[in-house]
């Protein structure tokens, strides 16, 4: 992990029903953060999406939750793609604390590109990849 930059950050408000009555914020919680920081990165490195007829979704999603986040903490979830294959794509995120950069949780998906209109699966569009690999500055193509 330390070999990725995340290029990508996104400040998230901590809401009073986040947090549970250990004082924390809940564990499933976690995983809405990663879903606004997804939406916003894709947002920002490919601006042009069409959300109403393509999308990526996800289909496999794995969490490692290292220190707890509290209610006082000012958090920012963070995220990089770090592979494009031909229908999917690996992301990696964090949930850091913006005040100390400690990360709170590490989070890796598997998505897929998906039509909206069909409902399958698709290639990812080679227009896709290029902007991801521009807003990444590498290209993260697998290679076949």
């Amino acid at each position: 992990m330390e070999d990725i930059v995340f290029h990508h950050s996104l400040p998230i408000q901590l809401r009073f029903n986040d947090v549970d009555k250990f004082g924390h914020v809940n564990n499933t919680v976690y995983f809405t953060y990663y879903d606004l920081g997804k939406t916003e990165y894709f947002t920002a490195a490919y601006p042009e999406i069409d959300f109403d007829k393509e999308g990526i979704v996800v289909v496999h999603i794995e969490a490692n939750f290292l220190t707890q986040i509290v209610g006082t903490d000012s958090i920012a979830v963070q995220t990089a793609v770090t592979e494009i294959g031909n229908k999917s794509l690996t992301i990696l995120q964090r949930v850091i604390n913006t005040e100390t950069n400690e990360t709170k949780c590490l989070c890796k998906s598997i998505l897929v590109a998906f039509d909206l209109v069909k409902h399958d699966s698709i290639e990812i569009p080679e227009r896709w990849k290029e902007a991801i690999c521009r807003f990444e500055g590498k290209d993260l193509r697998k290679k076949s």
